[in-house]
């Protein structure tokens, strides 16, 4: 008797979305296209709050809730990463711009 060995199938492209957690190409690519989008919020918002002259705190504080907002649109349920990685930059930025002297 001729023994074989159980290979696992091969999984290809199209087979791979129909599972939970996988992404087609058209998902990636909106996925891409939001965080090229998000980077270019962030970089906007730290421009014009470090930037501009008549910025006030709480406009700052708005500007930064309303980027909050738009990057949970973007992203729902990731508000814990945008806390960890943008809300630092931020709050860094405004500390720097409106030192309390």
């Amino acid at each position: 008797m001729e023994s074989r060995q159980s290979q696992p199938p091969q999984i290809n492209d199209e087979e791979e979305s129909g599972q939970p957690g996988a992404q087609t190409e058209a998902e990636k690519e909106t996925e891409r296209r939001n965080l090229r989008r998000l980077q270019l919020m962030m970089d906007m918002v730290l421009s014009v709050i470090s930037q501009d002259p008549d910025l006030t705190r709480a406009e700052a504080m708005e500007m930064v809730a309303s980027c909050k907002n738009a990057a949970l649109a973007m992203f729902p349920e990731k508000e814990l990463a945008f806390d960890l990685i943008y809300r630092p930059r931020l709050q860094r930025v405004i500390n720097e711009r409106f030192r309390v002297q």
